[in-house]
Order: structure tokens, then sequence, then C-alpha cells
């Protein structure tokens, strides 16, 4: 296994540590902790990517693997969003429903021998996502910490989780898109 495979799971082994850290309310910023590590996990997505292409150490578990852990990462944080009224349950099975398709369609590809990689609009969707549950978690933290936090900040958190939404909503479309003759 090269080394941005090996990156790709240790980011779904950083998942459960995240999990943790996001549950553990008796834990002293718990969310500064969450955050740091989704933070961590989520820098391996971009270095496991850079490693790959500019060594050329692509592989066909890679192409699967990583944007694989990115839902399962992304997903661990939107489901404990919506647990603690972060995140609105519409738009997270919107999202859900996209990636549950997405990666059907990759299996269907896979079982006929090919493999799909995230095209740009995935890969966008997967940095806003990123970019909002970072956002989230540090609003939970100040929150928690007892800070005063003003109105357009939670408006922050509402404003990115609707361009997550939608972003999610093109890139699957275009994804089907592209790829309908498998379907």
């Amino acid at each position: 296994m090269n080394l941005p495979n090996k990156l790709t799971v240790f980011r779904v082994l950083l998942i459960p540590v995240f999990l943790v850290f996001m549950m553990a309310k008796e834990l002293p910023n718990h969310y500064l902790w969450a955050a740091l590590v989704f933070a961590a996990a989520s820098f391996t997505d971009y270095l496991d990517g850079h490693i790959a292409r500019k060594y050329h150490l692509v592989t066909d578990f890679g192409k699967f693997m990583d944007p694989l852990a990115d839902k399962l990462l992304v997903m661990s944080a939107m489901l404990c969003f919506v647990r603690e009224d972060w995140a609105s349950l519409i738009g997270v099975i919107v999202i859900l429903s996209r990636e549950f398709l997405v990666t059907s369609v990759r299996l269907i590809a896979a079982s006929h021998g090919t493999v799909i990689a995230a095209d740009i609009w995935g890969k966008i969707k997967t940095v806003l996502q990123i970019i909002w549950v970072l956002y989230t978690l540090l609003v939970m933290w100040m929150e928690c910490a007892g800070g005063t936090i003003p109105q357009p900040v939670y408006w922050g958190v509402v404003i990115l989780q609707a361009l997550v939404v939608l972003t999610t909503v093109l890139s699957g479309w275009n994804y089907l898109w592209k790829n309908r003759s498998l379907l």
C-alpha cells in the first residue's frame, strides 16, 4: 500500500476520534478538539491527492476509497450537527442521498471494470463541505465557551449549509449526467 492510500486509510481511522471529541461534552473545548481532528483529517485528503498525482501513485483503490473516506468523514460531522440542532435534517438528507447515489454509480462502474474519479464539481462540493463543517465547529466551540456571538456569525452556518446543499445537488446532477450510460 502506497503513502497516499495509507493517508486515506488514516483519514477513515480519524473518524472515530473525531466522533469521540464531538460527544465528549465533559471534556473542555471538545468542539475545538473535534475541529482540529477534522482539519487534520481533511488535510490528509489534500495531501494524499497531491502526493498521488506528483509521484504518479494514483491507484484504483485511491480513486475509490479517497472520495468514500471524504464522505464518511463529512457525513459523520453532519449527522452530529443534526443531533445538536446545528444543521437542517432535510439538508443533510439531500446531501446524504446524493452521496449514496454517487457511490452506487461508482459501484456499478466498478462492477464493469471502470473506476470513476471525482471531478472538479465533486472537489468543489467537498471543499465547501469542509469549510462549512469547520466553521460550524468553531461557532459551536465559541458558543460552548460562553462568548457572545453576533447573529451574523450564526447566519454564516445557515448560509454555508445552503451553499453546500446547492453545490451537492449540482455536482450530483453533473455526475449522473456524465455517467448516464452506466444507468
